[in-house]
Protein backbone atom coordinates (compact mmCIF):
# COMPACT_ATOMS: atom_id res chain seq x y z
CA UNK A 1 0.00 0.00 0.00
CA UNK A 2 0.74 3.90 -0.45
CA UNK A 3 0.17 6.24 2.33
CA UNK A 4 -0.42 9.89 1.51
CA UNK A 5 -0.05 12.78 4.22
CA UNK A 6 -0.64 16.38 3.65
CA UNK A 7 2.51 18.20 5.33
CA UNK A 8 5.63 18.88 3.38
CA UNK A 9 6.35 15.70 1.34
CA UNK A 10 4.91 12.75 -0.25
CA UNK A 11 6.28 9.75 1.53
CA UNK A 12 5.94 6.67 -0.92
CA UNK A 13 7.36 3.01 -0.63
CA UNK A 14 9.78 1.72 -2.70
CA UNK A 15 8.23 -0.76 -5.21
CA UNK A 16 6.87 -1.00 -8.37
CA UNK A 17 3.88 0.11 -10.02
CA UNK A 18 1.75 -1.26 -13.55
CA UNK A 19 2.23 1.58 -15.22
CA UNK A 20 0.13 2.74 -18.30
CA UNK A 21 1.80 5.16 -21.00
CA UNK A 22 -0.45 6.90 -23.25
CA UNK A 23 1.18 7.40 -26.66
CA UNK A 24 4.46 5.74 -28.30
CA UNK A 25 6.49 9.38 -30.21
CA UNK A 26 8.87 10.28 -28.35
CA UNK A 27 6.99 11.32 -24.64
CA UNK A 28 6.06 7.84 -24.37
CA UNK A 29 8.80 6.29 -25.64
CA UNK A 30 11.33 8.27 -22.96
CA UNK A 31 8.74 7.99 -20.55
CA UNK A 32 8.41 4.29 -20.76
CA UNK A 33 12.16 3.61 -20.76
CA UNK A 34 12.21 5.35 -17.71
CA UNK A 35 9.60 3.92 -16.16
CA UNK A 36 11.45 0.50 -17.34
CA UNK A 37 14.61 1.30 -15.83
CA UNK A 38 12.87 1.80 -11.99
CA UNK A 39 11.74 -1.17 -12.28
CA UNK A 40 8.07 -0.52 -13.12
CA UNK A 41 6.09 -2.73 -15.47
CA UNK A 42 4.78 -0.18 -18.22
CA UNK A 43 2.59 -1.05 -21.16
CA UNK A 44 2.11 1.96 -23.77
CA UNK A 45 -0.52 1.76 -25.63
CA UNK A 46 -0.42 3.27 -29.33
CA UNK A 47 -3.46 4.01 -31.88
CA UNK A 48 -1.77 3.52 -35.18
CA UNK A 49 0.38 0.76 -36.37
CA UNK A 50 4.22 2.20 -35.62
CA UNK A 51 5.96 3.60 -33.25
CA UNK A 52 7.63 7.48 -33.39
CA UNK A 53 4.19 9.56 -32.69
CA UNK A 54 4.22 12.54 -35.19
CA UNK A 55 7.33 11.87 -36.51
CA UNK A 56 5.55 9.23 -38.77
CA UNK A 57 4.66 11.08 -42.14
CA UNK A 58 1.26 10.26 -43.35
CA UNK A 59 0.78 11.55 -46.87
CA UNK A 60 -3.11 11.24 -46.18
CA UNK A 61 -5.05 14.70 -45.05
CA UNK A 62 -8.31 14.58 -43.47
CA UNK A 63 -11.77 15.03 -44.82
CA UNK A 64 -12.41 18.23 -43.25
CA UNK A 65 -9.51 20.22 -43.90
CA UNK A 66 -9.37 23.20 -41.15
CA UNK A 67 -9.91 19.90 -38.42
CA UNK A 68 -13.72 21.18 -37.18
CA UNK A 69 -15.61 18.46 -37.96
CA UNK A 70 -15.50 16.24 -34.24
CA UNK A 71 -16.43 13.31 -36.03
CA UNK A 72 -13.58 13.25 -39.39
CA UNK A 73 -11.38 11.04 -39.26
CA UNK A 74 -8.17 11.88 -37.71
CA UNK A 75 -4.53 11.63 -39.10
CA UNK A 76 -2.44 12.14 -36.33
CA UNK A 77 0.67 13.82 -37.98
CA UNK A 78 1.80 16.98 -38.90
CA UNK A 79 4.26 16.20 -41.08
CA UNK A 80 4.71 17.81 -44.54
CA UNK A 81 7.14 16.00 -46.91
CA UNK A 82 9.79 18.32 -46.94
CA UNK A 83 10.10 18.90 -42.91
CA UNK A 84 13.56 19.28 -41.85
CA UNK A 85 13.83 19.72 -38.09
CA UNK A 86 14.49 23.68 -36.76
CA UNK A 87 17.20 22.44 -34.55
CA UNK A 88 20.79 21.41 -34.78
CA UNK A 89 20.80 17.39 -34.56
CA UNK A 90 22.78 17.92 -31.42
CA UNK A 91 20.81 19.22 -29.39
CA UNK A 92 17.56 16.32 -30.94
CA UNK A 93 19.54 13.68 -29.01
CA UNK A 94 18.99 12.26 -25.75
CA UNK A 95 21.59 12.85 -22.95
CA UNK A 96 22.82 9.08 -22.92
CA UNK A 97 22.13 8.38 -26.71
CA UNK A 98 22.69 11.18 -29.23
CA UNK A 99 21.81 11.51 -32.42
CA UNK A 100 24.62 10.79 -33.98
CA UNK A 101 24.91 10.58 -38.15
CA UNK A 102 25.31 7.48 -40.09
CA UNK A 103 26.60 6.77 -43.40
CA UNK A 104 23.68 5.07 -45.26
CA UNK A 105 21.10 7.79 -43.35
CA UNK A 106 20.75 11.65 -43.56
CA UNK A 107 23.59 13.12 -42.28
CA UNK A 108 22.69 16.58 -42.46
CA UNK A 109 23.15 18.89 -39.46
CA UNK A 110 19.37 19.52 -40.04
CA UNK A 111 18.04 16.29 -41.02
CA UNK A 112 14.40 15.56 -42.30
CA UNK A 113 11.76 13.82 -40.65
CA UNK A 114 12.44 10.44 -41.74
CA UNK A 115 16.11 10.35 -40.06
CA UNK A 116 14.33 11.57 -37.02
CA UNK A 117 12.04 8.48 -36.91
CA UNK A 118 14.57 6.13 -37.90
CA UNK A 119 16.90 7.37 -34.50
CA UNK A 120 13.28 6.75 -32.50
CA UNK A 121 13.06 3.28 -33.47
CA UNK A 122 16.70 2.71 -33.10
CA UNK A 123 16.23 3.84 -29.42
CA UNK A 124 12.91 1.47 -29.19
CA UNK A 125 14.79 -1.28 -30.31
CA UNK A 126 18.07 -0.92 -28.20
CA UNK A 127 16.61 -0.05 -24.94
CA UNK A 128 13.51 -3.35 -25.69
CA UNK A 129 10.59 -1.27 -25.51
CA UNK A 130 8.87 -2.57 -28.93
CA UNK A 131 7.85 -5.40 -26.68
CA UNK A 132 6.29 -2.65 -24.45
CA UNK A 133 4.21 -1.38 -26.68
CA UNK A 134 0.14 -2.21 -27.94
CA UNK A 135 0.15 -1.18 -31.68
CA UNK A 136 -3.44 -0.25 -33.09
CA UNK A 137 -4.83 0.04 -29.24
CA UNK A 138 -7.05 3.38 -28.95
CA UNK A 139 -7.48 4.96 -25.96
CA UNK A 140 -10.86 6.28 -25.51
CA UNK A 141 -11.39 6.16 -21.44
CA UNK A 142 -9.09 7.12 -18.65
CA UNK A 143 -10.57 7.16 -15.52
CA UNK A 144 -10.23 6.24 -11.73
CA UNK A 145 -11.57 3.51 -10.05
CA UNK A 146 -13.96 5.60 -7.76
CA UNK A 147 -13.50 8.82 -6.36
CA UNK A 148 -11.25 7.99 -3.60
CA UNK A 149 -8.67 4.97 -5.44
CA UNK A 150 -5.57 6.20 -7.18
CA UNK A 151 -6.22 3.24 -9.66
CA UNK A 152 -7.18 4.08 -12.93
CA UNK A 153 -9.47 2.22 -15.63
CA UNK A 154 -7.78 2.18 -19.20
CA UNK A 155 -10.53 1.80 -21.85
CA UNK A 156 -9.23 0.85 -25.32
CA UNK A 157 -10.96 -0.32 -28.93
CA UNK A 158 -8.73 -1.87 -31.37
CA UNK A 159 -8.58 -1.41 -35.25
CA UNK A 160 -9.49 -4.72 -35.69
CA UNK A 161 -13.25 -5.09 -33.57
CA UNK A 162 -15.77 -2.30 -32.52
CA UNK A 163 -15.78 -3.96 -28.66
CA UNK A 164 -13.79 -2.18 -26.09
CA UNK A 165 -11.36 -3.52 -23.29
CA UNK A 166 -10.46 -2.22 -20.60
CA UNK A 167 -7.81 -2.43 -17.67
CA UNK A 168 -6.79 -1.37 -14.20
CA UNK A 169 -3.51 0.20 -13.79
CA UNK A 170 -1.97 1.84 -10.81
CA UNK A 171 -0.38 4.96 -12.88
CA UNK A 172 -1.53 6.36 -15.93
CA UNK A 173 1.21 8.49 -18.04
CA UNK A 174 -0.34 11.04 -20.75
CA UNK A 175 1.85 11.35 -24.04
CA UNK A 176 -0.55 12.09 -26.68
CA UNK A 177 1.71 14.85 -27.96
CA UNK A 178 -0.16 18.16 -29.25
CA UNK A 179 0.14 18.44 -32.91
CA UNK A 180 -2.95 16.99 -34.06
CA UNK A 181 -5.43 19.22 -32.81
CA UNK A 182 -5.74 22.20 -35.06
CA UNK A 183 -5.84 25.87 -33.16
CA UNK A 184 -7.62 28.25 -36.15
CA UNK A 185 -7.56 31.29 -37.28
CA UNK A 186 -10.90 33.32 -36.55
CA UNK A 187 -12.50 36.51 -38.83
CA UNK A 188 -15.63 37.60 -40.08
CA UNK A 189 -17.03 36.29 -42.88
CA UNK A 190 -14.64 33.17 -42.78
CA UNK A 191 -17.86 30.59 -42.97
CA UNK A 192 -19.18 32.11 -45.89
CA UNK A 193 -15.70 32.91 -48.22
CA UNK A 194 -15.58 30.83 -50.92
CA UNK A 195 -12.35 29.83 -51.42
CA UNK A 196 -10.97 26.88 -49.79
CA UNK A 197 -9.94 26.92 -46.08
CA UNK A 198 -6.74 24.14 -44.72
CA UNK A 199 -4.80 23.92 -41.48
CA UNK A 200 -1.51 23.58 -41.79
CA UNK A 201 -1.92 19.96 -40.51
CA UNK A 202 -3.22 18.57 -43.55
CA UNK A 203 -0.55 20.34 -45.62
CA UNK A 204 1.42 17.73 -47.35
CA UNK A 205 3.37 19.03 -50.83
CA UNK A 206 2.73 22.46 -52.88
CA UNK A 207 1.84 20.53 -55.88
CA UNK A 208 -2.51 21.57 -55.11
CA UNK A 209 -1.05 25.50 -54.63
CA UNK A 210 0.24 25.52 -58.61
CA UNK A 211 -1.22 28.85 -60.17
CA UNK A 212 -3.14 29.97 -56.94
CA UNK A 213 -3.17 33.15 -54.67
CA UNK A 214 -3.04 32.07 -51.33
CA UNK A 215 -3.35 33.60 -48.07
CA UNK A 216 -1.09 32.11 -45.11
CA UNK A 217 -1.93 33.02 -41.43
CA UNK A 218 1.16 32.56 -39.02
CA UNK A 219 4.81 33.41 -38.55
CA UNK A 220 5.99 30.23 -36.71
CA UNK A 221 9.01 27.59 -38.57
CA UNK A 222 5.70 25.75 -40.16
CA UNK A 223 4.53 28.64 -41.60
CA UNK A 224 8.17 29.96 -42.21
CA UNK A 225 9.09 26.53 -44.48
CA UNK A 226 5.43 26.57 -46.18
CA UNK A 227 5.31 30.07 -47.56
CA UNK A 228 8.40 29.27 -48.64
CA UNK A 229 7.77 26.12 -50.04
CA UNK A 230 4.45 27.29 -51.85
CA UNK A 231 5.63 30.07 -53.50
CA UNK A 232 8.19 28.37 -55.61
CA UNK A 233 4.47 26.96 -57.45
CA UNK A 234 1.81 29.50 -56.43
CA UNK A 235 0.93 32.93 -58.04
CA UNK A 236 0.95 35.03 -55.40
CA UNK A 237 1.18 34.38 -51.75
CA UNK A 238 0.11 36.65 -48.97
CA UNK A 239 1.15 36.37 -45.39
CA UNK A 240 -0.78 37.44 -42.95
CA UNK A 241 1.12 38.68 -38.92
CA UNK A 242 -0.29 39.11 -36.16
CA UNK A 243 2.87 41.94 -35.20
CA UNK A 244 1.92 45.44 -33.92
CA UNK A 245 4.56 47.11 -36.80
CA UNK A 246 3.21 45.13 -39.63
CA UNK A 247 2.68 47.01 -42.68
CA UNK A 248 1.71 45.94 -46.48
CA UNK A 249 4.94 45.08 -48.36
CA UNK A 250 6.59 43.28 -50.80
CA UNK A 251 9.42 40.85 -49.55
CA UNK A 252 12.45 41.49 -50.85
CA UNK A 253 14.25 38.88 -52.78
CA UNK A 254 10.54 37.35 -53.33
CA UNK A 255 8.84 38.30 -56.38
CA UNK A 256 5.50 36.80 -54.87
CA UNK A 257 5.81 36.83 -51.56
CA UNK A 258 3.62 40.26 -49.23
CA UNK A 259 3.07 40.49 -46.00
CA UNK A 260 -0.09 42.06 -44.72
CA UNK A 261 -1.64 42.41 -40.98
CA UNK A 262 -4.08 40.50 -39.87
CA UNK A 263 -6.89 39.77 -41.71
CA UNK A 264 -10.00 41.97 -40.77
CA UNK A 265 -12.69 39.93 -42.95
CA UNK A 266 -13.73 38.13 -45.42
CA UNK A 267 -16.15 38.61 -48.02
CA UNK A 268 -18.74 36.58 -50.08
CA UNK A 269 -17.10 37.64 -53.45
CA UNK A 270 -13.75 35.78 -52.42
CA UNK A 271 -11.93 39.26 -51.09
CA UNK A 272 -9.55 38.84 -48.15
CA UNK A 273 -9.12 42.13 -46.68
CA UNK A 274 -6.66 43.05 -43.99
CA UNK A 275 -6.82 45.20 -40.97
CA UNK A 276 -4.53 48.42 -43.03
CA UNK A 277 -7.37 48.26 -45.42
CA UNK A 278 -4.98 46.21 -48.22
CA UNK A 279 -6.94 43.43 -49.77
CA UNK A 280 -6.25 40.59 -52.35
CA UNK A 281 -8.82 37.79 -53.71
CA UNK A 282 -7.55 34.83 -52.70
CA UNK A 283 -8.41 31.09 -53.72
CA UNK A 284 -6.81 29.79 -50.72
CA UNK A 285 -6.36 30.29 -46.60
CA UNK A 286 -3.85 28.41 -44.59
CA UNK A 287 -4.07 28.40 -41.21
CA UNK A 288 -0.44 27.78 -39.85
CA UNK A 289 -1.93 28.90 -36.51
CA UNK A 290 -0.70 26.23 -33.98
CA UNK A 291 -2.36 23.16 -32.12
CA UNK A 292 -4.46 22.43 -28.84
CA UNK A 293 -3.76 20.33 -26.30
CA UNK A 294 -6.75 17.69 -26.45
CA UNK A 295 -7.21 14.80 -23.87
CA UNK A 296 -10.72 13.67 -25.54
CA UNK A 297 -10.47 10.60 -23.57
CA UNK A 298 -9.45 11.43 -20.37
CA UNK A 299 -12.12 12.41 -17.75
CA UNK A 300 -10.99 13.61 -14.36
CA UNK A 301 -14.54 15.33 -13.18
CA UNK A 302 -13.20 18.65 -13.67
CA UNK A 303 -10.00 18.13 -11.56
CA UNK A 304 -7.88 18.81 -14.86
CA UNK A 305 -9.25 21.06 -17.79
CA UNK A 306 -8.19 23.16 -20.72
CA UNK A 307 -9.07 26.11 -20.85
CA UNK A 308 -7.57 28.98 -23.32
CA UNK A 309 -4.67 25.85 -24.24
CA UNK A 310 -3.25 25.81 -20.58
CA UNK A 311 -4.01 22.50 -19.21
CA UNK A 312 -4.44 22.48 -15.33
CA UNK A 313 -3.48 22.66 -12.76
CA UNK A 314 -0.20 21.11 -13.30
CA UNK A 315 2.88 21.41 -10.67
CA UNK A 316 5.83 22.12 -12.44
CA UNK A 317 3.56 20.90 -15.87
CA UNK A 318 3.47 17.65 -15.09
CA UNK A 319 1.51 16.77 -11.99
CA UNK A 320 -2.46 17.58 -10.98
CA UNK A 321 -1.77 18.23 -7.74
CA UNK A 322 -4.75 16.19 -6.25
CA UNK A 323 -4.18 13.26 -8.73
CA UNK A 324 -0.45 12.72 -7.84
CA UNK A 325 1.83 11.12 -8.52
CA UNK A 326 -0.61 8.75 -10.08
CA UNK A 327 -1.21 10.92 -13.09
CA UNK A 328 1.08 12.79 -15.17
CA UNK A 329 2.04 14.68 -18.14
CA UNK A 330 4.76 14.23 -20.53
CA UNK A 331 5.70 17.35 -22.53
CA UNK A 332 3.46 20.12 -22.83
CA UNK A 333 6.20 22.76 -22.14
CA UNK A 334 7.77 24.36 -24.98
CA UNK A 335 10.18 27.42 -25.39
CA UNK A 336 9.38 30.44 -28.65
CA UNK A 337 12.05 33.14 -29.25
CA UNK A 338 10.80 36.06 -31.56
CA UNK A 339 13.33 37.68 -34.16
CA UNK A 340 12.39 39.75 -37.14
CA UNK A 341 8.54 38.90 -36.78
CA UNK A 342 9.34 35.37 -36.57
CA UNK A 343 8.51 32.95 -34.05
CA UNK A 344 10.82 30.08 -33.56
CA UNK A 345 10.05 26.86 -31.87
CA UNK A 346 11.83 24.05 -30.97
CA UNK A 347 11.19 20.52 -30.08
CA UNK A 348 11.97 20.05 -26.19
CA UNK A 349 13.70 16.96 -26.36
CA UNK A 350 15.70 17.96 -23.03
CA UNK A 351 12.86 18.61 -21.11
CA UNK A 352 10.95 15.60 -22.26
CA UNK A 353 13.75 13.15 -21.09
CA UNK A 354 14.34 14.99 -17.67
CA UNK A 355 10.32 14.88 -17.20
CA UNK A 356 10.60 11.32 -17.43
CA UNK A 357 13.08 10.74 -15.54
CA UNK A 358 11.64 12.60 -12.50
CA UNK A 359 8.25 11.52 -12.69
CA UNK A 360 9.30 7.93 -12.78
CA UNK A 361 11.45 8.40 -9.84
CA UNK A 362 8.68 9.64 -8.08
CA UNK A 363 6.53 7.10 -8.95
CA UNK A 364 9.29 4.32 -7.80
CA UNK A 365 9.46 6.36 -4.77
CA UNK A 366 12.96 7.53 -4.75
CA UNK A 367 11.81 10.73 -4.71
CA UNK A 368 9.36 12.91 -2.87
CA UNK A 369 6.63 15.64 -4.34
CA UNK A 370 5.17 18.65 -2.14
CA UNK A 371 2.07 17.77 -0.24
CA UNK A 372 -0.96 18.51 -2.29
CA UNK A 373 -1.52 21.86 -1.08
CA UNK A 374 2.21 23.05 -1.62
CA UNK A 375 2.04 22.17 -5.25
CA UNK A 376 -1.49 23.87 -5.72
CA UNK A 377 0.03 26.71 -3.79
CA UNK A 378 2.84 26.51 -6.93
CA UNK A 379 0.42 26.21 -9.69
CA UNK A 380 -1.65 29.37 -8.46
CA UNK A 381 1.93 31.23 -8.06
CA UNK A 382 2.12 30.75 -11.49
CA UNK A 383 -0.90 32.09 -12.96
CA UNK A 384 -0.72 34.95 -10.77
CA UNK A 385 2.62 35.69 -12.12
CA UNK A 386 1.57 35.52 -15.44
CA UNK A 387 -1.24 37.93 -14.78
CA UNK A 388 0.28 40.55 -13.10
CA UNK A 389 2.96 40.58 -16.29
CA UNK A 390 0.51 40.46 -18.93
CA UNK A 391 0.93 37.09 -20.25
CA UNK A 392 -1.93 35.47 -21.66
CA UNK A 393 -3.45 31.92 -20.39
CA UNK A 394 -2.38 29.97 -23.63
CA UNK A 395 1.44 30.60 -22.84
CA UNK A 396 0.95 28.98 -19.73
CA UNK A 397 3.27 26.37 -21.05
CA UNK A 398 5.97 28.24 -22.73
CA UNK A 399 8.90 28.47 -20.83
CA UNK A 400 11.23 31.43 -20.42
CA UNK A 401 12.98 32.31 -23.31
CA UNK A 402 16.30 33.08 -22.48
CA UNK A 403 17.53 30.27 -19.69
CA UNK A 404 17.34 27.04 -18.84
CA UNK A 405 15.60 27.41 -15.47
CA UNK A 406 13.34 24.61 -16.28
CA UNK A 407 16.07 22.33 -17.14
CA UNK A 408 17.67 23.49 -14.23
CA UNK A 409 15.47 22.89 -12.22
CA UNK A 410 14.59 18.85 -13.29
CA UNK A 411 18.32 18.71 -13.49
CA UNK A 412 18.50 19.48 -9.66
CA UNK A 413 15.85 17.41 -8.31
CA UNK A 414 17.11 14.35 -9.87
CA UNK A 415 20.60 14.91 -8.14
CA UNK A 416 22.33 14.94 -11.76
CA UNK A 417 25.21 16.74 -13.03
CA UNK A 418 24.52 20.13 -13.71
CA UNK A 419 24.33 20.41 -17.68
CA UNK A 420 27.27 21.00 -19.60
CA UNK A 421 27.18 24.98 -20.81
CA UNK A 422 27.53 24.08 -24.78
CA UNK A 423 23.64 22.82 -24.69
CA UNK A 424 22.13 25.97 -23.20
CA UNK A 425 24.53 28.21 -24.95
CA UNK A 426 24.13 26.36 -28.77
CA UNK A 427 20.20 26.40 -28.16
CA UNK A 428 19.86 30.16 -28.08
CA UNK A 429 23.02 30.94 -30.70
CA UNK A 430 20.73 28.47 -32.95
CA UNK A 431 17.88 30.22 -32.30
CA UNK A 432 19.49 33.62 -32.54
CA UNK A 433 21.49 33.10 -36.06
CA UNK A 434 18.29 30.72 -37.66
CA UNK A 435 16.36 34.04 -38.71
CA UNK A 436 18.45 36.60 -38.72
CA UNK A 437 21.58 35.55 -40.30
CA UNK A 438 20.82 32.62 -42.69
CA UNK A 439 17.85 33.11 -44.39
CA UNK A 440 15.21 30.46 -45.91
CA UNK A 441 18.32 28.17 -46.42
CA UNK A 442 19.82 28.56 -42.74
CA UNK A 443 19.45 24.97 -42.36
CA UNK A 444 22.44 24.54 -45.04
CA UNK A 445 24.36 27.10 -44.01
CA UNK A 446 27.86 25.84 -44.58
CA UNK A 447 29.50 27.01 -41.59
CA UNK A 448 27.11 24.83 -38.90
CA UNK A 449 30.36 23.25 -37.70
CA UNK A 450 29.04 21.83 -34.36
CA UNK A 451 31.94 20.14 -33.27
CA UNK A 452 34.35 23.22 -33.47
CA UNK A 453 31.59 25.40 -32.31
CA UNK A 454 31.60 23.33 -28.95
CA UNK A 455 35.31 23.36 -28.51
CA UNK A 456 35.89 27.09 -28.92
Amino acid sequence: MFYLFVYCKIPMKEQSLKVAVIGAGMAGLLAARELKREGHRVIVFEKTSRLGGTWVYDPRVETDPLGLDPSRKIVHSSMYSSLRVNLPRRLMGFLDYPFLKKQDGDTREFPGHREVLRYLEDFARDFWLVELIRFEHEVVRVERVNGVSHEWIVEWRTREGESEEEEVFEAVIVCNGHHTEPRIAEFPGMDTWPGVQIHSHNYRTPEPFKNKIVVLIGNGPSAHDILREISSVAKEVHQALRASDVHFKKLENRNNIWQHPVIERTDEDGKVIFQDGSFVCADIIIHCTGYKYHFPFLRTNGIVNVDDNCVGPLYKHVFPPYLAPWLSFVGLPYRAKYYNLMCHQAVPTLIIELQSRWLAKVLSGKLALPCEEEMASSVEELYQHMNESGRPKHHTHQLQQNKFDYENWLVNQLGLPPLEDWREQLYFYALKKIPSDAGDDYRDWDTWDINQWIQE
